[in-house]
């Protein structure tokens, strides 16, 4: 799939091919007596947890993936929050294991995520899995959204061997494991974050540039450089809907392509963790 002159890179209809090709794996895996399934574990009543847990719920019921969701209340212990975790560690039924994040404060999320047994950890977070895909880059469990980037940039044929790749934003749920991913796709990664000095003197070199900072329109179309690939991974709630932290309208007149915000990164991400959700499965019960 080329960029079309639009320049629009369309993840939700990259994200409808992958569960098309999962939905007949799924059914091989059917007929064969294995049912794939996914827990995931939501805790309190945060509503933007509650929506993106129900459209994980309904990916999976389209591509055939047994869901279940666990609902513990805010006050939940620790101590109850991990045997509950245990619980679905010994369970043969579950293939993947996903604890919807932020957790309530008084809960430490580093310990959650290690409790995870990591064939099972279908959002790529546990140490182990973190470990190979820096060291290694090992894809199979990689953290959803970083991976949904990758798979977009490849299906539109976007090379990313030896490009200036800038991010701006050092997550361990997006800028670090795409930093590692794109290292291994033989880019050249600059991290940029708070304290960087001149944020627009790397922006404005990168041929790929990916926003991951969760600031609603943070980067300008003067910090972009003309033609290059922008990434956009946020997600900000405004009086009028949805935007990215990319000015969407005056960067698009620059670049060779762009993700938008909707239906650019977001769909990407349900559709890799149902990938990872099958790849567990089939790790697991050969």
């Amino acid at each position: 799939m080329e960029v079309k002159s639009d320049k629009i890179l369309d993840g939700k209809k990259v994200a409808e091919k992958v569960e098309d090709n999962l939905e007949s794996e799924i059914k091989s895996l059917k007929e064969k007596g294995i049912e794939p399934g996914l827990t995931v574990v939501l805790v309190g009543n945060d509503p933007a947890s509650q929506v993106y847990v129900s459209y994980k719920e309904k990916a999976c019921k389209r591509v055939g993936i047994n869901s279940n969701i666990v609902d513990l209340p805010q006050d939940v212990s620790q101590e109850d929050l991990l045997a509950e975790i245990e619980d679905l560690n010994k369970d043969e039924q579950v293939d993947g294991i996903l604890v919807q994040l932020p957790l309530p404060e008084h809960i430490d999320e580093e310990k959650v995520i290690e409790s995870i047994v990591p064939e099972k950890d279908v959002d790529g977070f546990h140490p182990a899995n973190v470990g190979r895909l820096v060291t290694q880059g090992d894809m199979d469990l990689a953290p959803c959204t970083p991976k949904g980037i990758i798979e977009v940039l490849n299906e539109y044929n976007i090379d990313i061997e030896g490009k200036e790749a800038v991010i701006v934003g050092r997550s361990n749920i997006v800028g670090k494991p795409i930093a590692n991913m794109l290292l291994h796709n033989n880019a050249t990664v600059t991290i940029c974050h708070s304290r960087t000095k001149d944020l627009k003197a790397h922006t404005s070199q990168a041929d790929i540039l990916i926003a991951a900072v969760g600031r609603e329109e943070f980067i300008t179309a003067d910090m972009v450089k003309e033609g290059a690939i922008v990434i956009d991974v946020g997600i900000n709630r405004t009086d009028d809907g949805l935007v990215g932290d990319v000015e969407f309208e005056a960067v698009k007149e620059k670049v060779a392509a762009i993700t938008p915000v909707p239906g650019g990164i977001g769909p990407m991400t349900i559709a890799t963790l149902l990938e990872n959700t099958i790849t567990a499965c089939e790790q697991r019960r050969g």
